[in-house]
């Protein structure tokens, strides 16, 4: 019943994201937000499965088919070309400076701002989703976003995803250095 009822409430929200305009994952995303353990812990105090237990066996079907999907419509030809390759070293270290100037907003002592900065790099599927949705769209007849952008936006997503976890490993090292013995 729980999860019935947690997909029921996702798509409904999902849906009136889409028709006011919004992404439908911004629906999806609010209903994870409103679907917090506290308002089920009847069923969890019953012994019951928490509602992520019971997406996880859905999300390990869908996750990889959404990826499949992403990569499909992905032209490699593009990659041949100059500006597209020059787009996307662009779009990558434009999410690099924007998450490191982002970083410096960051309020506390001792906090490790190139480590947030370095954590908030990666674009992942929501940038996937978006430049994928941007790919649908057309204005005046003409496609918002093109078969090489669509790519530029897959490299970078690509990149940053990839050259995280090294970075943030490298910067935890650094900050680990850094802090007196204990």
């Amino acid at each position: 019943m729980l999860l019935a009822v947690g997909l029921a409430f996702c798509f409904f929200l999902s849906w009136v994201a889409s028709r006011v305009g919004l992404a439908a994952i911004v629906g999806a995303f609010a209903a994870g937000l409103i679907l917090e353990e506290t308002h089920y812990r009847d069923f969890l105090d019953r012994g019951e499965h928490s509602l992520e237990e019971l997406v996880h066996p859905i999300s390990s079907v869908l996750v990889p088919i959404f990826f499949v999907l992403m990569g499909m419509r992905t032209d490699l030809r593009v990659f041949g070309q100059l500006e597209v390759l020059g787009l996307a070293g662009a779009l990558t270290l434009a999410a690099i400076a924007g998450k490191q100037a982002c970083s410096l907003g960051v309020i506390g002592r001792n906090m490790d701002r190139l480590s947030i900065g370095l954590g908030m790099i990666p674009r992942g599927e929501v940038g996937l989703i978006f430049a994928n949705i941007g790919l649908g769209l057309t204005v005046h007849g003409e496609q918002a976003i093109g078969r090489a952008t669509y790519a530029a936006v897959v490299t970078m997503v690509i990149v940053t995803t990839v050259i995280t976890p090294p970075a943030l490993r490298w910067s935890f090292g650094r900050a680990a250095r850094r802090r007196p013995p204990a």
